[in-house]
């Protein structure tokens, strides 16, 4: 099994239309872990971790995020070698 973990910046209309919580829903749903959190500038910041079938299926998930919102643009970063592996996906404040 392939392990990976990437970065994405998520801009559109993502804040305020539930997306992290969506986002938490859909990562546990897929055994991912890791966070995401609101950025100051209106994107979305999402760091997930895991199985890379998993991880892949959910960063086609975050080209469409929940019913409410209107992705623009995705950002994919690769992590760092030496990033922390998270044990749950949470919701950062």
């Amino acid at each position: 099994m392939e392990w990976l973990c990437k970065h994405l910046y998520i801009q559109g209309r993502v804040q305020g239309v539930w997306f992290r919580e969506s986002t938490r829903h859909k990562a546990i749903e897929l055994k991912l872990t890791g966070w995401v959190k609101n950025n100051p500038d209106g994107s979305v910041a999402v760091l997930i971790q895991g199985e890379a079938s998993r991880v892949h299926e959910m960063i086609q998930w975050c080209h469409v995020g929940p019913p409410m919102a209107r992705v623009e643009q995705v950002e994919l970063m690769e992590c760092g070698t030496k990033i922390e592996r998270y044990a749950t996906f949470v919701v950062q404040r």
